[in-house]
């Protein structure tokens, strides 16, 4: 009886043990933010270590009172309230699944309700000055599982801590059957343009750090580290316009796939 007993104790004892050590389900990838106002824009975005939360993106330009913030990702609006003159002021969230949610915040009106599924591009409200604010402006969060995180627009990490221009590629209309889109990403300084896929070719002008480029194809040149590691691709941006690949984030490790080789 005892020798029974004990091996139905040691049963269960793995049972648990087995329970604890389950393995937990595989976290879900990011959504691919976008910077929240219209294609074509360009703001002024400021991060800044006492900002509360610290991840938070302040964004400004010139008389931007009223003009249009639209959703980051598509997603669900969660919430959409008025604080009055506190905290958020006027602010939109909205959940993109997975742990991933955005806030829009010190908003002058909305233009979405809860439960309302958004695309990217698509306009939830407007930048105000509601809130706790001292200006109008658009204070934009990306947290994960309630906690904020350092903000990425098409996988690239914001400027941390600083302020930096984004041009958004937002509700921007698809490429042209066998063309690409990336972002140029060089932490700052523009990208040298070159006549062709090498440094020893004669530069014909530069790109700012985040702007968007239409690649036409690609080909193999002078081996560049840069943002995105070591590679030798070049992408044709233009007829005699060649960037280097390392700087410029297209979502694919490698040759883009459907863009032809120059």
């Amino acid at each position: 009886m005892k020798t029974r007993v004990m091996r139905l104790l040691a049963v269960a004892l793995l049972a648990t043990l087995g329970g604890l050590a389950a393995p937990s389900s595989p976290a879900l990838a990011a959504p691919t933010f976008k910077v929240p106002f219209p294609c074509g824009q360009a703001w002024s975005g400021q991060t800044r270590s006492n900002h509360s939360p610290a991840n938070a993106v302040d964004f400004n330009r010139t008389d931007d009172a009223g003009d249009p913030v639209v959703a980051s990702a598509p997603g669900t609006v969660d919430v959409v309230k008025n604080l009055g003159d506190t905290s958020y002021g006027r602010y939109v969230r909205i959940n993109h699944g997975g742990g991933y949610t955005t806030y829009y915040a010190h908003l002058s009106g909305f233009n979405v309700s809860v439960g309302q599924s958004v695309q990217h591009g698509q306009v939830i409200g407007y930048v105000g000055t509601s809130g706790n604010s001292s200006g109008a402006h658009l204070h934009y969060e990306q947290r994960l599982d309630g906690s904020d995180i350092k903000v990425r627009f098409n996988g690239t990490l914001a400027l941390y801590w600083g302020t930096r221009t984004y041009t958004s590629d937002n509700g921007c209309s698809a490429p042209a059957p066998g063309t690409a889109t990336g972002t140029v990403n060089t932490a700052s300084a523009p990208l040298t343009v070159r006549s062709g896929p090498g440094t020893g070719y004669t530069s014909v002008g530069t790109v700012t750090d985040g702007t968007r480029v239409t690649i036409s194809c690609q080909t193999t040149g002078t081996s560049v580290t840069g943002t995105y590691g070591t590679s030798t691709i070049w992408d044709r941006i233009g007829t005699g316009r060649f960037i280097s690949d390392a700087y410029v984030y297209t979502g694919s490790d490698g040759f883009i796939p459907g863009v032809p080789r120059c």
